[in-house]
C-alpha cells in the first residue's frame, strides 16, 4: 500500500524545487513566498544546489560587469555581489562536507538562462540591476526560510550568513536608486 503522507510530501518537495527554476521575472510577494514555501520543503541537497547556484551566477555575472559595466557604481556593486558569491559558496562547501551535499558548480537552469540574458543584454548595467533587484530578495527569502525551518542543523548557520549577506546586497541595490 502507498503511503498517501508520503506521496503529498514528494509532490511538494517537487513542486518547491521547480517553483525556483521559474524564468527570470522581478522580485514579487508571490515569488519570494514560493521561495520561501520551496525552502520550507527543501532538502539539504537541492538547498545547497540552489543556493550554490545563485552564489556563482553572481561571481560569473560580476566577472561580466568588470569588463562590461559602464557605470562605476554597477561596477562597485558587482565586485561586492562577486564577494558575496564566493563567502557563500565557501561556507557550502564547508558544511556541505558535513551532510554529504557538496555543491556543484553548474547553474541551475533559471540561473544559466540569466547569465545568458546578461552576456547578449545590449544595455548591460539596466539587465545587470534588474536581475539582481530580482534575485537577491528571492535568495533572502530563500535563506531566511531554510535558516528557520531547514532539514539540516549544519546548513542552517549557512543559510543565517547567506540572509545577512542578501539583506546587505538589498540595501547596496537601494542606495544605487
Amino acid at each position: 500500500m502507498v503511503n498517501q503522507k508520503f506521496l503529498g510530501l514528494t509532490g511538494l518537495m517537487l513542486a518547491s524545487a521547480f517553483a525556483l527554476d521559474l524564468g527570470a521575472t522581478p522580485a514579487s510577494a508571490a515569488t519570494m513566498a514560493s521561495a520561501a514555501a520551496a525552502a520550507k520543503a527543501t532538502s539539504p541537497h537541492r538547498y545547497v544546489d540552489v543556493a550554490a547556484s545563485a552564489a556563482l551566477y553572481q561571481v560569473e555575472a560580476a566577472k561580466l560587469a568588470e569588463r562590461r559595466a559602464r557605470s562605476s557604481k554597477v561596477r562597485a556593486l558587482a565586485k561586492a555581489q562577486k564577494d558575496v558569491g564566493y563567502g557563500i559558496g565557501g561556507q557550502l562547501s564547508w558544511a556541505g562536507r558535513r551532510v554529504n551535499a557538496l555543491p556543484d558548480n553548474v547553474l541551475t537552469a533559471k540561473h544559466q538562462r540569466m547569465l545568458d540574458t546578461l552576456a547578449r543584454s545590449s544595455n548591460f548595467d539596466a539587465t545587470y540591476l534588474a536581475q539582481a533587484k530580482a534575485l537577491v530578495p528571492e535568495m533572502r527569502q530563500f535563506h531566511e526560510s531554510y535558516a528557520t525551518s531547514g532539514g539540516s542543523a549544519t546548513l542552517r548557520p549557512v543559510a543565517q550568513f547567506g540572509a545577512a549577506k542578501m539583506r546587505d546586497q538589498e540595501v547596496a541595490l537601494q542606495r544605487l536608486n
